[in-house]
Order: structure tokens, then C-alpha cells, then sequence
């Protein structure tokens, strides 16, 4: 099995954890988990010099990963217990009363991967930026990576930060929209379309790559012209086209399934269409 094979094993059976922990907890967000799991498999299995046995809050020495669009915690408490950050049968407490698996990452938990609170949609590539600069001021040649949503792209915040980082040279930045053109109401170009998105990063100064987050192949090319593109003057961003629901016939092509979760016959439905590669938690 080669590494695009091992990887795309691997994102297959974070689509059916994704399922398993939104229906056993009758809530979360289980569309733009799925979208992503190709693109949080790849970062935490192939991409981030990072591990388990390195994980610090503070991030010296290693590589820092913020999700903004913190709902996605599904597919990214997944993928961090398939890496070995915490047990995989802890997903099965995915949302509890008390559990470390809150529906946004909560960093007073301590759950070891996450180094701070998220969910406040627009403020993920601001933290990203302070973490990045921290890692000029110390030295630190590692680089920085932050997920967003497309749909927090129409808040004000978002576009201050791409400015600052733009003008300032944040070059140890690679940020990466969740371009699946879907939100919680809608399509965005219905609920406020964000126009030629390549072109304002552009003109923001940001080196624009774009890739189909859903191949697993592209996804890696993505990834790594992303870090070679780094350290050179201009902040990376990467212009990831998904589809949310990703897997599931009946979650794709719409935006119903952003935060609605699966009753038990859906559930046995998308499960049937999820094949097991590594083992249930």
C-alpha cells in the first residue's frame, strides 16, 4: 500500500467516526467535518512536524495547526485520536457533560493537540498571525497552519488580518480555506457571495494555491507546494474546493447537513456507503 493509499485508508475511517460520534450525541456539525477529513488526515499523518510526544501549548519547535472553524471538531478529534494524541474509545464521549470533547475546542480542558478555544467565527487567522510572528521573535523556522471556513470570510475580522499578514510579511503562515460554498443558511453566494476570492488574496499580497480538498493526491501536492512556497516574502494561503458531506450521498450537494445530525435509519444509511478500514472505536 503506498502513501496516498494508506492516507485515503485512513480519512475513510475518520468519515465513519465522524458519523458515529454526531449520531450518538444528536448533535454537531457532520457536513464540512466530512469535506475536511481528506485535508486533517494529510496534515496530522503526512504534513505537521508534529507528534504526540512533542505536543506543547506553547508549539517550540514544532509545527502549530488552529482550526477557526471550530465546529469541525468531529473529523479533528478523529484524526488526533487515530494519530495517538488521546484514546480512540474517547470519542465515544464526543459532546458529554464533562467530556474533553466539547462541540468546539476547549482549551480549559486540556485535551492534549489543542492549545486554544475556537468556534468564535473570524478569529482563527488572527491567533494564527500572533503565533506565527511569536515564531519569527523566537527563531522558530517552523511554520503555522490555519483552517477557516469559507463562510467567516464574510465577517470583517478575516480580511484585517489577511491585510496585516499581507503587509507585514507573515511569511511562516499557510492558512486554508474550506471553499465548499456552503454555510449554515445557505449557499454563500446567496447569503453574501464573496466575489473573486483569488483575486482579493492577491491583492492582499498572499501567494494563492488551489486544490480539490476531496483527492487525496491533490491534497498533498497542495500541502507540500505550500511549504515550499513559505519563507519567501508572502503568506500562503490555499484555496481548498470540498464538498460538504463528502461521502454520504444523501449530505451532498447541500447545505442541510452543516449542524444537523443523522437519526438511526440515516446513520445506517451512510454508514453502508463508509467502508471499515482500520476498526470502530
Amino acid at each position: 500500500m503506498n502513501k496516498i493509499e494508506n492516507l485515503e485508508k485512513i480519512a475513510a475511517q475518520v468519515r465513519r467516526d465522524i458519523i458515529r460520534m454526531v449520531h450518538a450525541a444528536q448533535s454537531g456539525h457532520p457536513g464540512g467535518s466530512l469535506g475536511c477529513a481528506d485535508l486533517i488526515t494529510a496534515l496530522f499523518f503526512e504534513v505537521l512536524q508534529t507528534s504526540p510526544e512533542t505536543f506543547s501549548v506553547p508549539g517550540k519547535g514544532e509545527d502549530m495547526f488552529f482550526i477557526s472553524n471550530g465546529h469541525l471538531t468531529p473529523v479533528l478529534y478523529s484524526v488526533m485520536a487515530r494519530r495517538g494524541f488521546f484514546p480512540i474509545e474517547e470519542l465515544a464521549t464526543f459532546r458529554q457533560i464533562s467530556s474533553r470533547l466539547q462541540g468546539h475546542p476547549t482549551a480549559s480542558k486540556h485535551l492534549p493537540g489543542i492549545r486554544v478555544s475556537s468556534g468564535s467565527l473570524g478569529q482563527g487567522i488572527s491567533i494564527a498571525i500572533g503565533a506565527a510572528l511569536a515564531k519569527k521573535n523566537n527563531g522558530d523556522e517552523h511554520l503555522i497552519y490555519v483552517l477557516t471556513g469559507d463562510g467567516e470570510l464574510q465577517e470583517g475580522q478575516p480580511w484585517e488580518a489577511f491585510m496585516f499578514a499581507g503587509a507585514k510579511q507573515v511569511d511562516n503562515l499557510i492558512a486554508i480555506v474550506d471553499y465548499n460554498k456552503k454555510q449554515i443558511d445557505g449557499p454563500t453566494d446567496e447569503v453574501l457571495s464573496l466575489g473573486n476570492l483569488k483575486a482579493k488574496f492577491e491583492a492582499f499580497d498572499w501567494k494563492v494555491i488551489e486544490m480539490d480538498g476531496n483527492n487525496m493526491g491533490e491534497v498533498i501536492e497542495g500541502l507540500q507546494k505550500a511549504k515550499s512556497d513559505s519563507g519567501k516574502g508572502m503568506p500562503v494561503v490555499i484555496l481548498m474546493k470540498t464538498e460538504m458531506g463528502m461521502g454520504i450521498d444523501f449530505m451532498m450537494g447541500t447545505h442541510k447537513w452543516h449542524g444537523t445530525p443523522p437519526n438511526d435509519e440515516q446513520t445506517k444509511i451512510a454508514l453502508n456507503q463508509l467502508p471499515v478500514t482500520l476498526a470502530d472505536f
